[in-house]
This record gives structure tokens, sequence and C-alpha cells, in this order.
């Protein structure tokens, strides 16, 4: 018994360690490249006028596209407005061909829309990478606190008698 809690505290703290160099790698890899693209939030974002580097400043920009967009397509998302529309001349008036029939032309509003939920899938991707790499460092962090406490254990048991108990 002994030798198994000492195998497994070496396995513990050598799966914990590696764990933690993951994680502190994974908040240090998703903070180099979101800090590279030099964003800033807007002045009107929840967390204004701040260069986006962590999950927080992530979620306001994504949250401020969201608003952004929404009010530029009137409240409506990509699935509620049409592919097309009707072309409008100068004056507003719909545009019509030889037959009479109105001209349709691409919804530039809903191609918005793509657009806006690329770069909120990046930020929000950036976040949930920050939160993977957090749960990684943190279970690493308990391997290796499980790791410790089966060298204790091994160290201060005497597994070799067997009247005694743990």
């Amino acid at each position: 018994m002994k030798k198994i809690f000492l195998v497994s505290s070496f396995f513990a703290i050598f799966t914990g360690i590696i764990m933690v160099i993951g994680g502190v790698w994974g908040i240090y890899f998703t903070y180099q490249n979101v800090a590279r693209e030099k964003i800033t939030t807007p002045s009107d974002a929840s967390i204004p006028s701040t260069l986006v580097v962590g999950p927080l400043t992530l979620k306001s920009q994504a949250d401020i596209i969201r608003y952004h967009t929404l009010k530029i397509t009137g409240d409506k998302t990509y699935s509620e407005m049409p592919r097309q529309i009707q072309k409008i001349d100068d004056k507003g008036a719909p545009v019509l061909d030889e037959k009479g029939v109105p001209v349709m032309v691409a919804n530039t509003a809903r191609d918005l829309w793509i657009t806006a939920t690329a770069l909120t899938t990046a930020l929000n991707l950036g976040i949930i990478t920050y939160v993977f790499s957090g749960l990684v460092l943190l279970f690493g962090l308990i391997s290796i606190w499980n790791g410790v406490l089966f060298c204790m254990i091994s160290k201060k048991s005497s597994f070799s008698n067997p009247s005694s108990s743990i």
C-alpha cells in the first residue's frame, strides 16, 4: 500500500505540474493573441475606452458590438431579416424593372450581422479560453495538493502492520 501511495503521489504531482504549465500557457497565449489586435472598447461600452485583453473587456466588447448591430438593424437579428430587399432610388421610391417588378438587392443590414457574429464569436471564444485555462490551472494545483497528501499519508501511516488502521 505504501508503494501505491508513493506512485500515486508521483503521478498526481507530475500531472499537476503539467496542468499548471498548460493553464498558465493558455492564459498567456490568449492574452498575447488578444492584445496584439489592439482593440479598445468604445466610450459607450460597459468598460469604456479600455484596451481589450482580459475576459471582462472581451465580454464588454462583444456586448457593445451586439448592441450597435441591433441598433443599426432596428432590433432585428440575422434570422429576422429577409435575404433581399427592394432597391430604393435617391428619392426613396422603389426601383422597378421594365416589367414593373421591384428590383431586389442584397440586404446589407443582414450582411452586417454576419460580420458582427464573426467578431462576437471570436471575442466569446477568448473568454472561454481564459475560463478553460483557469480551470486547468486550478485542477493542476488540486492534483499537486493531492500528490503531496498521498506522499504524507505514505510516510505517516504504517501499512506493514495489519492491525493498525488509517
